[in-house]
């Protein structure tokens, strides 16, 4: 456990007491996984917020999953087919296959 610095205030001492840096954005997939945190499992929340690691905790899961987006979607598009060669030849063909793709992928991710 590491030592506290206390600073002064008036006539009050307090902790002076600082959260990490960190510069990640959370992003879509970290805020629904604070969200649900924060609705099922508020001891676990509470736990990360108060040992200053919960926006590196959802910055980190944020980054796997978008990673894992990413990847679900590229094989997907080699599975179907949806390829540069489509998107010349017919651009709202590729729009809806890539938009199908990207809808499927994010249900993968979510669940």
């Amino acid at each position: 456990m590491q030592e506290l610095i206390y600073i002064r205030c008036g006539d009050y001492y307090i902790p002076d007491i600082r959260l990490p840096e960190e510069n990640r954005p959370i992003g879509k997939w970290g805020r629904m996984h604070g969200d649900y945190l924060m609705e099922n499992h508020p001891s676990r929340f509470n736990d990360l917020c108060l040992s200053g690691e919960l926006w590196i905790y959802l910055a980190d899961l944020n980054e796997q999953a978008q990673t894992r987006l990413e990847v679900i979607v590229e094989q997907m598009k080699a599975a179907e087919g949806v390829t540069e060669d489509l998107k010349a030849a017919d651009q709202m063909a590729w729009v809806g296959a890539m938009n199908g793709i990207r809808n499927r992928a994010e249900e993968i991710v979510l669940r």
